[in-house]
């Protein structure tokens, strides 16, 4: 009986483990100085302008591409930001919701504890050679924490449809939402 509550419990503190691996990412990503991170972002830019090179057949020379992967740093440098505060905001509402936290102080506790990351991410940065602290690149995490909460919420509105068969149109309380159809009898 106590090897089957401990295989119940297990999974509850393993859900943290993605959000401590995308915050362990971040932090080495940021550990690294300007020139690492530079020829990171720059190996990123050869390898996708060559991808599209030999998909839509462009005939780039060598020199072209440097010349397109120098120009897409500032996007791919930007985008990178994104996507890791939108997987950081996903993996932490993960093991929120495993611990029953709901609606919107699940999205709160998510959003305000990424962007809170964000910042003590840049401040890191400051401390690192070559690297400096950006206002700007909060608010591009924010944009990433923005978007997965919105993918949070619409993954929530396919669920309830599916589950009920019925669109939420307002809620009175969480136990008893309103639906579409109760709205139309009123």
């Amino acid at each position: 009986m106590k090897i089957k509550n401990l295989f119940r419990r297990l999974p509850k503190p393993l859900s943290f483990v993605p959000a401590m691996c995308i915050l362990y990412i971040i932090f080495v990503f940021s550990a690294q100085n300007g020139d690492d991170s530079a020829v990171v972002s720059r190996s990123v830019g050869e390898l996708l302008v060559t991808a599209f090179n030999d998909i839509l057949k462009l005939n780039l020379s060598a020199s072209q591409i440097v010349y397109h992967s120098e120009s897409l740093q500032t996007l791919i440098r930007k985008t990178a930001h994104i996507t890791e505060y939108f997987l950081l905001a996903l993996s932490i509402a993960f093991p929120l919701y495993v611990y029953r936290m709901r609606a919107v102080r699940l999205l709160l506790v998510t959003g305000i504890s990424s962007v809170i990351f964000a910042g003590l991410d840049e401040l890191h940065q400051s401390f690192v050679s070559d690297r400096i602290a950006s206002l700007s690149d909060v608010g591009i995490d924010s944009i990433g924490v923005l978007l997965a909460i919105l993918a949070l919420l619409l993954g929530n509105h396919i669920h309830h449809k599916r589950v009920t068969g019925q669109q939420r149109v307002c809620s009175t309380s969480p136990q008893e939402p309103i639906t579409a159809k109760q709205s139309d009898k009123k």
